[in-house]
């Protein structure tokens, strides 16, 4: 539906709108106060981790131990610039974001519409408004047809608004204004923008809009518990190792600062910081295969899902339609005529003529513009009919699927009351509106079968008289004539067969909904590759069927036909109560239920409504099926790379952990101080949130079944094997400090030794966590420049502290022979050998 008088009004120029855009600003709210570093810096002051470096800086001061002090100080500028440098990475990408979801918005510049970014919009811009929209400032009505706004945003009602064209003073002012963040929930217009930004009515009453936080994701709330119950063990662990440390050695400024030590080398920070890092970065890198993702939770969704419902027209077609095919009605038979005439026959004219005059005067949708082409091409311009008034029009109804436009013709006298009267729609519903005789509706049916079954849309076209002032009510009021049939071709995407084949490997099942005739939705999910062995349903058919019913059917149908908006929401409800993960596609205002109650709605970005959009948790930039694929593809990466960095940390921090605690336990000399593990954070931070992170996908990420959204991120296998991971490290390296000790090395060579494994080994654990079965050799041939980078900067800062004098005194060092270092090296290429080996054993036993 298109606003009526919109070519009459010429609107600003594009360069009054710059200008007063200049002056005025942008249309916005106040955004939210961006994060400065000095921000970033506090949030870091008030980590548990920051904390207890600066406690055992303080310590160091009072043993008059200056150098771990300024060494600590040292580490914590490094770890305060490591974070702020990651969270400035975020905040660019958040930003990014952004940019993408700010609405846009149709103005009339320089007498043309054009869709711009809805913080472009000024004061005097003419707004273009349609059924769906969100209006993008306060604007004076100037035309209006069955306009109606859902204000609830503003007033809490949930009744919409009627508007018409008015002046904006005094009573009723209301009724003949929109305002800025309201929905239009039917009908078209024009308005005139009298206030933007903090100006409008949502700015002046509304300032912290999108300021309230959604709840946790899953993800959030299992992690969290995860490093609560680490902090507490930590915690009463580091008390007992101050008291036991206390007693035994009447040391209690050293005990002090080895129950620091422990609880630092128990404290798994780094979890919150990876989910932080790698929404963010999803998010991101969903955008860039043109998908937005509108919450964070639905990343963990997407390599759940089980079922993708999607729309036939402009998802898994173009959505570029050409009329083909022609069939006018003559008596009881019909005269085809199909595309590759080079003519037009007059006794086809008709049917082309009346199903212009039933589309819009400024075509949007493909239909109406597939209809205008052909009349310019073929039609005489006396049939055209440009010159003629929309009078009245009937919208598309769920009870008749057609729309019916009054027209008219520039005459006077007697004939002012005589309009002529035309409609196009689905053609049964069309001809059901004629009055037919049976051998004609028996012809008819044949004949658009005949059209659907080779992938055409068909829609029947007719027409009629009126004469008087005062409109029926509905269309079925006026006494049609039938004209004939319409069949248009829509190309299949180039890609959809192919991305749906991946579906099908990955485990996901394509189910097609449309409002098409059932031989036209069985032909084009022929094409796509769905399984067309399964049954058709109709709207008709679903309607016949109890919930129970439905439930029972839905797992035997891969295409549903004729299905009105509404009846989506039973199907996406029917496919939850049998367990599914559901993906529903959708762009009208009455696809938001259904796009609402899915685990993971996804509305379309060029064609689809404010609305949908909203109820949406992915929008497709390009309306593309492939891109729907693309972003399970990715959900799946990006799941199992959090999976991966999760389980290097847990592994990780139990040979830190043990190797803190167990020298307390036997008396040996102690291997980490705060100093060794601030070092240690160094290593663990990056290479969790920024190697995992970048860490591409596995080979089989689209050809296993999907993710059972029941397992938990912390299952007891994945803490199982990285428990046994670290328990390797930590008897590996303990071992070769206790051995090293027993043969009489010095205990501070020994711990530089020891130090130095413990590094390697983490090194081992990251590329060992690189994949979940792959060969190490897949894992070291996978490229993932992060991960180099980080080992490489590793190795120069471990060699900076074992050789450099200042350095190596400051980490309680002594010069360690090479002999040690290779020893050191080999202890973590056997560490990852036995876990590979551990992992080809695991994964060949029988039920793997």
């Amino acid at each position: 539906m298109t606003a009526p008088e919109t070519t009459a009004q010429p609107g600003l120029t594009q360069t009054e709108a710059a200008q007063r855009l200049q002056v005025d600003g942008p249309n916005e709210l106040a955004p939210p106060k961006p994060r400065t570093p000095w921000h970033m810096v506090l949030d870091v002051a008030r980590e548990p981790m920051f904390q207890l470096l600066m406690a055992a800086g303080l310590l160091y001061l009072l043993l008059g131990d200056f150098g771990e002090a300024m060494m600590l100080l040292a580490f914590v500028f490094l770890t305060a610039v490591i974070t702020v440098v990651q969270e400035h990475r975020t905040e660019k990408a958040l930003e990014a974001l952004r940019d993408l979801t700010n609405p846009r918005a149709t103005v009339v510049r320089d007498g043309s519409q054009t869709s711009i970014a809805g913080r472009e919009v000024v004061c005097g811009d003419l707004l273009v408004l349609t059924e769906g929209d969100r209006v993008a400032a306060d604007a004076l009505v100037l035309s209006a047809s069955d306009l109606q706004a859902d204000e609830s945003l503003l007033t809490g009602e949930a009744v919409p608004v009627a508007k018409h064209a008015g002046q904006g003073k005094g009573e009723g002012e209301g009724a003949s204004t929109v305002f800025a963040g309201t929905l239009l929930v039917s009908g078209a217009g024009l308005a005139q923008v009298v206030a933007t930004g903090v100006r409008s009515e949502i700015g002046r009453i509304g300032k912290v809009l999108g300021e309230v936080e959604s709840p946790p994701s899953p993800l959030n709330v299992q992690t969290r518990r995860l490093v609560r119950i680490f902090a507490l063990l930590g915690l009463a662990l580091s008390v007992t190792v101050v008291l036991l440390y206390g007693l035994t050695r009447n040391d209690w400024l050293g005990g002090l600062l080895a129950g620091i030590t422990l609880a630092m080398s128990m404290l798994p920070q780094e979890f919150l910081l990876i989910l932080t890092v790698f929404m963010a970065m999803g998010a991101w890198r969903l955008s860039q295969q043109r998908v937005l993702a509108r919450r964070a939770a639905t990343i963990e969704t997407l390599g759940a899902a089980t079922v993708l419902c999607t729309d036939k027209t402009g998802t898994l077609t173009l959505n570029q339609m050409a009329i083909v095919e022609l069939a006018v009605m003559a008596g009881d038979t019909l005269t085809p005529w199909t595309a590759a005439q080079p003519e037009l026959a007059e006794s086809f004219y008709g049917v082309v003529e009346y199903g212009i005059l039933a589309s819009e005067p400024e075509p949007f949708d493909p239909m109406d513009k597939a209809f205008l082409a052909l009349g310019q091409n073929h039609l005489p311009p006396d049939r055209v009919h440009a010159d003629w008034t929309l009078a009245h029009e009937y919208g598309l109804a769920p009870d008749l699927m057609a729309m019916t436009h009054v027209w008219q013709a520039p005459q006077a006298g007697s004939q002012a009351n005589s309009q002529t009267v035309a409609i196009k729609g689905a053609h049964e519903a069309v001809a059901a509106l004629c009055h037919l005789g049976a051998a004609q509706l028996q012809t008819i049916n044949q004949a658009a079968a005949a059209m659907a079954a080779r992938g055409l849309r068909v829609l029947g076209v007719a027409r009629a008289s009126f004469e008087g002032a005062e409109w029926p009510a509905t269309p079925r009021d006026f006494d049609f004539e039938f004209l004939g049939l319409v069949g248009l071709a829509d190309p299949l995407r180039e890609g959809v067969p192919a991305a749906v084949q991946e579906c099908r490997n990955a485990g996901i099942r394509v189910v097609m909904i449309t409002g098409d005739h059932p031989a036209t939705a069985q032909a084009i999910a022929a094409q796509a590759g769905l399984d067309t062995q399964l049954e058709t349903m109709t709207g008709a058919a679903l309607d016949a069927l109890s919930d129970a019913e439905l439930r029972m059917r839905v797992a035997a149908t891969s295409v549903f036909a004729r299905v009105k908006p509404e009846q989506k929401l039973r199907i996406v409800q029917a496919l939850k109560q049998e367990g599914a993960v559901v993906a529903m596609t959708g762009d009208g205002v009455n696809d938001a239920p259904s796009l609402k109650a899915a685990h993971i709605g996804i509305a379309m970005g060029k064609r689809g409504t404010d609305v949908a959009r909203e109820a949406s948790s992915l929008v497709l930039l390009d309306d593309d099926f492939g891109a729907i694929v693309h972003a399970v593809r990715l959900g799946r990466r990006i799941y199992d790379n959090l999976l991966k960095a999760m389980a290097f940390v847990l592994a990780v921090h139990v040979p830190i952990a043990g190797l803190s605690l167990l020298p307390l336990l036997f008396g040996l000399p102690l291997i980490f101080t705060p100093v060794h593990i601030a070092f240690l954070e160094l290593l663990i931070d990056p290479v969790c949130a920024i190697v995992f992170e970048a860490e591409g996908e596995e080979a089989n990420v689209m050809t296993r079944p999907p993710r059972d959204p029941a397992t938990p991120l912390f299952s007891a296998a994945m803490i199982a094997s990285s428990l046994l991971q670290g328990v390797l490290v930590l008897l590996a390296v303990g071992g070769f400090y206790v051995g090293l000790l027993q043969l009489e090395t010095p205990a501070a060579s020994a711990r530089a030794a020891c130090f130095a494994a413990v590094v390697v080994c983490s090194l081992a654990l990251a590329i060992a966590n690189r994949s979940f079965s792959g060969s190490l050799r897949v894992a070291l041939q996978r490229p993932n420049p992060a991960l180099w980078r980080v080992a490489l900067a590793t190795t120069v800062l471990l060699a900076a502290v074992l050789f450099v004098a200042p350095l190596r005194n400051l980490f309680r060092f002594a010069p360690v022979s090479p002999g040690l270092l290779a020893a050191a090296l080999g202890l973590g290429v056997l560490v990852l050998l036995v876990i590979e080996a551990l992992k080809r054993a695991f994964s060949s036993r029988p039920g793997r």
